[in-house]
């Protein structure tokens, strides 16, 4: 279920201060935990460092990426394969 519109889109105010606080095309990595935090028009051109509950992995916002969250872009699972022996 989607976020009422009459709240709008949850952005972490943090991590827009610490967006505010670079110019645009800094090279800096932001970590962050916020994995529930909008992509903003703000945010574009820079990267983000997302954290999947192991490590942070960085996450560079393109215009696409606007009106979707930060987790969507850091996988928490890594898929190993089914079955227990190879086949040859």
């Amino acid at each position: 279920m989607s976020r009422s519109l009459k709240k709008g889109p949850y952005i972490d105010e943090k991590l827009i201060a610490k967006v505010s606080a670079l110019k645009p095309g800094d090279s800096t990595i932001i970590k962050t935990w916020a994995r529930h935090s909008t992509i903003t028009p703000e945010m574009v051109g820079f990267t983000f460092g997302v954290h999947n509950g192991k490590t942070h992995i960085s996450v560079y916002v393109k215009e696409d990426m606007v009106g979707h969250k930060l987790g969507e872009f850091s996988p928490t699972r890594k898929f190993i394969g089914h079955g227990g022996k190879k086949v040859k």
